[in-house]
């Protein structure tokens, strides 16, 4: 029988050994547990369309009508968010986000008009048409085919990601990449709005609605008292893994002039919520998205031994589980890109048993090019 002082003692060693290690599913207690960790030292798995729900299979077989090709490239389904938060260890989200201040923008989908029952759609937690009606930020790939969705809107996937994160206070940082749709693909029955000034600032807003300043990292956050972001994480380098636990940070997946857009007013994103992907030298550089590991896999390597975050791909269009193929997802390890995303946190039997984990079968591990050892920022 173990004393009471030492049963008491072990009780709380093991209670901060899993505060440490709640997402250390990863690869050893005492490495996460380095106090000298920055975040751009570690390596998370996170998924692509985060959201997505491949269209019904009439709908799919109508898409493969015109181009089997954009059928197959977008016949994936991921997990609801707190799931993949829960369960798989996904640390990283990608939210597609269209416009709607007044709601009903996106309520009736000409591919939904043409399915012989107007029966609910049961991966659809939610009740589709009223979830649209209300205004708000929708989360949906497509307007017209395919909208199918694991939550509707914006600040429902920001609650959830939130709730966990309150829940879960010892996370290593959450980055939620957001894409703002202006187009639709295919034919839509509806033209989405343009992303104005009044309306990225709303997003913001809508943002900061839902998750406080105190649960976030923000340009501002990590810029400090340096003049530029570039400055910031060049010279003095990202905050410390333990002093941004339990937090998420935002960034722009649009680069050219939608994310020019979001710059007017903010040159070094001072006062905005979400961090862009931009050149190396231009001053609110600190994250970027480089998608191609194979092809930009030097380019990736060096930008992360410089002190950038950086977000790529381990697979794309279905291609890599229908094949399975592991070139591009070891790669992508390999480049030392801190946010590796996927659409196969879990493998797809009806294709392979592609899927993306670390080889330990965490989701969370010391990066092996910017690590302390190799990259002393």
């Amino acid at each position: 029988m173990i004393p009471f002082s030492e049963s008491k003692f072990l009780c709380l060693y093991l209670l901060t050994i899993t505060l440490l290690t709640c997402d250390a599913m990863a690869q050893g207690v005492a490495e996460l547990a380095n106090h000298e960790l920055r975040l751009n030292h570690i390596q998370v798995i996170g998924t692509h369309n985060s959201y997505h729900l491949a269209p019904e299979p009439k709908l799919l077989g109508l898409i493969a009508a015109a181009s089997k090709r954009a059928a197959m490239a977008i016949d994936y389904s991921h997990a609801p968010i707190e799931i993949q938060l829960a369960n798989y260890g996904i640390r990283q989200f990608e939210l597609d986000v269209y416009a709607d201040p007044n709601g009903g923008l996106f309520s009736n989908p000409v591919g939904k008009s043409l399915l012989e029952s107007n029966a609910r759609d049961s991966r659809m937690q939610f009740d589709f048409a009223s979830a649209m009606a209300k205004p708000g930020m929708k989360i949906i790939h497509s307007p017209g085919f395919d909208y199918a969705t694991t939550v509707p809107t914006l600040k429902e996937a920001l609650l959830q990601i939130q709730n966990w994160s309150e829940s879960n206070p010892q996370h290593v940082p959450i980055l939620v990449m957001i894409e703002l749709k202006e187009d639709a693909t295919g034919p839509a029955g509806v033209k989405p709005l343009k992303f104005d000034a009044d309306l990225l600032n709303a997003l913001d807003s809508e943002i900061r609605s839902i998750v406080p300043a105190i649960g976030m990292l923000t340009p501002d956050d990590v810029r400090g008292n340096f003049t530029t972001l570039l400055a910031a994480v060049l010279e003095r380098g990202w905050p410390k893994l333990d002093e941004c636990r339990g937090k998420l940070l935002f960034a722009l997946d649009n680069e050219g002039a939608l994310c020019d857009r979001y710059l007017e007013g903010h040159p070094t994103l001072n006062d905005r919520v979400m961090f862009a992907s931009l050149s190396e030298s231009h001053p609110a550089a600190a994250w970027m998205k480089i998608n191609d590991p194979i092809r930009d896999f030097e380019k990736i390597q060096r930008m992360v031994s410089k002190g950038f975050l950086v977000r790529t791909r381990a697979d794309a269009e279905t291609q890599q589980s229908r094949t399975n193929d592991t070139i591009q997802r070891e790669k992508a390890f390999a480049s030392g890109a801190q946010f590796v995303s996927t659409d196969y946190p879990r493998a797809d039997p009806r294709f392979s048993e592609y899927s993306v984990q670390f080889a330990s079968g965490s989701m969370v591990r010391i990066n092996p090019i910017s690590q302390p050892s190799r990259v002393d920022h």
